[in-house]
């Protein structure tokens, strides 16, 4: 056998141990918000510690936590150290969004169905800590030399914008790997993606008895207006083309809204946040500034409104490395052998927190475990699933990978 093949091998005779770690990861729950997210770090080193991988906890202080809206974070680095090399770490994100309604499968009970694992983060990603623990364990199990080292970096902060998780780490000095992994699909090799801006809004009027409304002004009327311009902007977007294969267009989305205090009053305050996603061609500081001119220009037309502007997230887009190659072509290479195809290098319109790494120098992929797309997986919807042989496949993918590049 060669050792490509004994790498197979092993992680065929332990891909029962392995989805039993995933399941065991998917019923701590992550829901972000509220982001109380250390139970579920200090349970991933717990079962680490079972495999004898010491995992550093990386307490984040709690009134940064709290001030990004979130309660608790411990970001966690598994260190393998083989001999004089290069670094190559890899990073998947534990937080992820609440369930919500209408799932026919437990959220947090890890149930296999038909070849499917379900549950929140089953497939984005805490599948990736599945893949990338156990790509580690059977290129350890081979027992020949090495050049280089890799890391496990799992984080807690990807749904907020992953300041506190890899940013956090980078910021403070505590890794800088040669090269990086992300948490992806198993299907392509990801290298772009798109940027994302999000604000909050808060129109002020002034609160009134509906039975006199004359006597008030109208901060929804006012929010309406501005809503108005701002889904306008999507017309002129769809009109503007990324050349990065897998990403189409900019677009608008107003994911949340709230106000108002009563049915018989009328609304004096109301808030909303919106969601700006930017191809790699543009220029954040330059979306940024537009879309506060379009708010500031459709509120001088309602009359007696005030209107505030915060900026939430600047998460600026995903632009490939020229070192990223090495990454590129392992991945191609045994993406063909495994899976009989290819993956093609391409863009995703989601953000990540691939795009921290890159802002440090450091080239970067998106690839793990996971379907063709978002859509199949259910990602973020009822039902979150993965299927386990692209989890089984996508583990001798990544550490066929790590083989050659640390031989």
């Amino acid at each position: 056998m060669t050792d490509h093949e004994r790498l197979d091998a092993w992680i065929e005779a332990h891909f029962d141990e392995e989805v039993r770690f995933l399941q065991e990861l998917v019923r701590v729950p992550t829901d972000t918000p509220p982001g109380d997210n250390a139970p579920h770090a200090l349970r991933t080193a717990e079962l680490l510690q079972g495999f004898g991988f010491e995992a550093e906890r990386h307490t984040v202080p709690e009134a940064e936590v709290q001030a990004a809206g979130m309660a608790s974070i411990i970001n966690l680095i598994v260190r393998r150290r083989y001999g004089d090399g290069p670094t190559v770490a890899l990073n998947a994100h534990g937080d992820v969004v609440p369930p919500g309604e209408g799932w026919t499968h437990d959220p947090y009970g890890g149930e296999v169905v038909d070849g499917r694992l379900y549950g929140r983060a089953a497939a984005v990603s805490k599948s990736d800590f599945a893949t990338y623990t156990f790509a580690v364990r059977a290129l350890e199990s081979l027992g020949r030399p090495l050049k280089g080292s890799v890391e496990l970096h799992f984080t807690y902060d990807e749904e907020f914008g992953g300041e506190l998780g890899p940013g956090w780490l980078l910021r403070h000095g505590l890794t800088k790997p040669d090269l990086l992994i992300a948490a992806g699909f198993s299907y392509e090799v990801v290298t772009a993606h798109n940027g994302c801006l999000q604000m909050e809004v808060t129109v002020h009027g002034k609160m009134a008895h509906a039975a006199i409304p004359h006597t008030g002004i109208d901060a929804l009327q006012g929010a309406v207006t501005l809503l108005n311009a701002l889904y306008a902007c999507n017309e002129r977007y769809r009109r503007v083309s990324s050349e990065v294969p897998g990403i189409r267009h900019p677009y608008l989305n107003v994911g949340r809204i709230e106000g108002g205090t009563n049915t018989n009053v009328v609304p004096g305050k109301v808030v909303f946040k919106l969601d700006r996603r930017m191809i790699p061609e543009e220029n954040p500081a330059t979306v940024e500034a537009e879309i506060r001119q379009v708010i500031e220009s459709a509120a001088t037309t309602v009359p007696g409104i005030q209107v505030e502007m915060k900026r939430l997230l600047l998460a600026h887009p995903l632009k490939p490395l020229p070192g990223n190659v090495p990454l590129v072509t392992a991945l191609q290479r045994h993406g063909q052998a495994v899976f009989g195809e290819t993956p093609p290098v391409m863009g995703t319109p989601l953000y990540t927190d691939v795009r921290l790494y890159c802002e440090q120098g450091i080239p970067a992929v998106i690839y793990g475990a996971g379907p063709r797309t978002v859509l199949e997986s259910n990602a973020k919807r009822a039902d979150e699933h993965l299927v386990l042989d692209d989890l089984r496949r996508a583990t001798r993918v990544v550490a066929r990978s790590l083989l050659d590049l640390l031989s």
